[in-house]
């Protein structure tokens, strides 16, 4: 009978590979340490390191961009600035994701967070589970703001140019017997809005669903949170938004860095 394989350690190879890295991060370190760099031999001698081993690091992390090289000095290059900068904006990302799922579970409803950037409606996070679905995005949520809950609340928000700017690139199209009829008539609504109001919706984005939206400024950026429900338990809708409302009015503080993902 055929002997399954034995498992076995890293090979010399492996190993080999395993130190290069060991190595190439405590020569980062060691240039992270002075804030106007450091020459080879200073860094070899504080890592322990062999001369010709620590410049052969040096010049491959130069090469790589997570280095610089400057008058025989070497600093931390923008790959660096790069990875803590990725760090950060996804520590960001993962708070507010756990806020989302902490006010679904709380509310029994599936949330969603939006924002207007450069022109675009963007859903950065929607929290749901199989007991609380979000809506399907049949129709693209950025060419159809005018016909859901999201869409409203953050072009409530602008002012009016930026309101026709939107609307010249994504025209009112009714896509539900509900939805606004026309550019003109959602604008007008628009305006009735006062800016820290819920925006409700039923059935203009899908049939059989209603959602609400709750603004959110943070300096001049255009956000909200929102929520959805089936048409059955449409009178759920307002209270489990201003519940939602309530929770962001609490956190808004602590969430405001955040939320600007």
């Amino acid at each position: 009978m055929q002997r399954p394989p034995v498992a076995t350690g890293p090979d010399k190879h492996s190993a080999t590979l395993i130190g290069s890295v060991q190595r190439a991060l405590r020569l980062l370190e060691a240039v992270a340490a002075h804030e106007y760099g450091a020459p080879a031999k200073q860094l070899a001698r504080e890592t322990g390191l062999a001369l010709p081993t620590a410049y052969h690091l040096l010049r491959t992390l130069v090469h790589e961009g997570y280095l610089r090289r400057e008058k025989g000095l070497f600093l931390l290059g923008d790959a660096v600035d790069r990875l803590s900068s990725s760090g950060a904006q996804q520590k960001r990302r993962s708070t507010v994701a756990d806020t989302l799922a902490q006010w679904r579970d709380s509310i029994g409803v599936p949330v969603y967070y939006a924002m207007y950037r450069d022109g675009e409606i963007e859903v950065m996070c929607v929290s749901e589970t199989r007991e609380t679905p979000a809506v399907e995005e049949w129709a693209d949520f950025r060419e159809t703001g005018h016909a859901h809950a999201i869409g409203q609340c953050l072009l409530s928000q602008l002012d009016e140019d930026a309101r026709r700017d939107h609307l010249a690139r994504y025209p009112v199209r009714p896509i539900t017997p509900y939805t606004v009829r026309d550019d003109e008539a959602l604008l007008r609504r628009l305006a009735r809005m006062r800016r820290m109001d819920l925006v409700v919706e039923r059935q203009e984005y899908a049939l059989g669903t209603v959602c609400a939206a709750v603004p959110i400024t943070v300096g001049t950026m255009a956000a909200t949170m929102a929520i959805s429900l089936p048409l059955q338990q449409s009178d759920r809708l307002v209270p489990a938004a201003q519940r939602l409302q309530a929770e962001i009015g609490r956190h808004l503080g602590s969430l405001a860095l955040s939320i600007s993902i």
